[in-house]
């Protein structure tokens, strides 16, 4: 909670709309239903000192290590919705939605009146659209017919070094544009 007083401060300063949150890992001795009651007590309590500041925390599941406590996009969904406020919603990292558990505009559209904001990252090795396996020119057209209008987070790397690489980036994103 001292950490949401000093994000509200933050934002202030840099005019931020998010704080991405990551519970950290789970706990192998306590049930994950008893884990997950403690997480939205604390993301309740979190959301209170954020929501006057207009200050939204998104909540990100990642695929880095199988310990992590949010991996899943209806597992943040279901968190995101028993704490009820507008300052709980989804990071939708397609990265790692397509490690974790693929069908990426599915899920994004099973979760979307949750979801406040995109990230893209090609899989594997989180390069630009265009280097793995997700079709992005595909993802980009469902959420111009969605109607989205928000970031897409350009949270990758570059696969090739320098200005070939920027070159290259620019390329895959018209290739992806629809």
């Amino acid at each position: 909670l001292t950490s949401c007083r000093k994000a509200v401060e933050t934002s202030k300063r840099v005019n931020a709309k998010w704080a991405t949150v990551v519970p950290g890992n789970f706990t192998r001795d306590l049930p994950m239903g008893i884990q997950t009651g403690h997480v939205i007590d604390n993301l309740k309590r979190a959301a209170e000192i954020l929501e006057p500041a207009g200050l939204t925390m998104v909540l990100e599941p990642l695929s880095d290590n199988s310990d992590l406590f949010l991996r899943y996009s209806d597992q943040t969904y279901g968190i995101c919705r028993a704490v009820g406020s507008p300052s709980c919603k989804i990071l939708f990292d397609m990265y790692h939605m397509q490690r974790n558990e693929g069908n990426l505009m599915a899920n994004m559209d099973k979760c979307w009146d949750e979801i406040a904001y995109l990230q893209i990252g090609d899989n594997p090795g989180r390069k630009e659209p265009t280097t793995g396996e997700v079709n992005y020119q595909t993802i980009f057209r469902h959420l111009k017919q969605k109607g989205y209008t928000g970031v897409l987070g350009m949270e990758h790397g570059n696969s090739k070094p320098g200005k070939e690489g920027e070159m290259a980036l620019m390329e895959a994103y018209r290739k992806s544009d629809i």
